[in-house]
């Protein structure tokens, strides 16, 4: 266990996609790990920036893909307007 305190949640959004793609060395992605034992509000930020990046991917594959059940309208709808404007 370590001594230190846990990362903080902006640390941990600041490196998100690092430890996503498996780059953080092995300490930090186990502090990672550790803040979010103990923190849902970064679990959930998690699981949205993974829908996010899926549902991204998907767009620009294919725009006309059905997309399922579980993706809230809200967020299709910002994607799609961002796609359209270039962003």
């Amino acid at each position: 266990m370590l001594d230190r305190p846990y990362i903080t949640c902006q640390e941990l959004i600041d490196f998100l996609h690092l430890y996503l793609d498996g780059e953080l060395a092995a300490e930090r992605a186990e502090e990672f790990d550790r803040h979010l034992s103990v923190c849902d509000s970064c679990v959930a930020y998690i699981d949205t920036y993974k829908t996010t990046v899926l549902l991204g991917r998907a767009a620009f594959r294919d725009p006309a893909a059905p997309v399922g059940p579980e993706v809230p309208e809200e967020l299709v709808a910002a994607i799609l307007a961002a796609q359209r404007r270039g962003e």
